[in-house]
């Protein structure tokens, strides 16, 4: 049932000015870290993105080459690429689920990051995930990365201070914006 159900990408944003990201790859597993590259160069390639790669040993280690490089300030985005394959013991588990914590954790400190780090039970099933001209979940998460990219820089280009003069929407919690005073 669930593959009748249709996907909806957004369409690329359009972004003012260069657009810097690095893609940091744990190529574990060769073939599919090479389609998910494939997948997030051509999707920044079509929104005008220059791209930096590095590779790191594992899924545990995209959250601190990441941490490392937004310290340097040389990248708008990131995009972790990866892939864990669930084998017979829990370490599967702890990859998963560390690797995505610490990219939400640098996410929710302000950094512009597209996950992309595969997390599936076989082989077959990455494969599908990673094909650039299939499910393309490399292309997916740089698209997630300039998406993001491009609402802090809207965000940036409003922030207070900045063209104060310029009236804002108001914001109505409750009632009439022009209604009585009282409660």
């Amino acid at each position: 049932m669930a593959a009748s159900i249709e996907h909806y990408q957004l369409p690329l944003p359009r972004l003012e000015g260069a657009v810097r990201l690095l893609i940091v790859v744990a190529p574990y597993y060769r073939q599919i870290a090479d389609d998910l590259i494939a997948g997030a160069r051509a999707t920044a390639a079509a929104a005008g993105a220059t791209v930096d790669l590095v590779e790191v040993p594992g899924a545990l280690e995209i959250p601190s080459a990441i941490a490392m490089a937004a310290s340097r300030r040389l990248y708008d985005g990131y995009v972790a690429l990866g892939c864990v394959i669930r084998g017979e013991t829990t370490h599967y588990d702890t990859v998963c689920n560390d690797s995505s914590r610490g990219i939400t954790l640098l996410g929710l400190q302000g950094h512009c990051i597209g996950n992309g780090i595969l997390t599936v039970e076989n082989t077959e099933q990455a494969v599908v995930r990673a094909d650039p001209q299939g499910q393309n979940k490399g292309g997916g998460a740089a698209a997630a990365a300039l998406h993001l990219i491009a609402l802090k820089r809207g965000w940036e280009s409003r922030s207070p201070g900045k063209d104060s003069a310029t009236p804002r929407d108001p914001i109505r919690l409750a009632g009439e914006i022009d209604g009585p005073a009282g409660a």
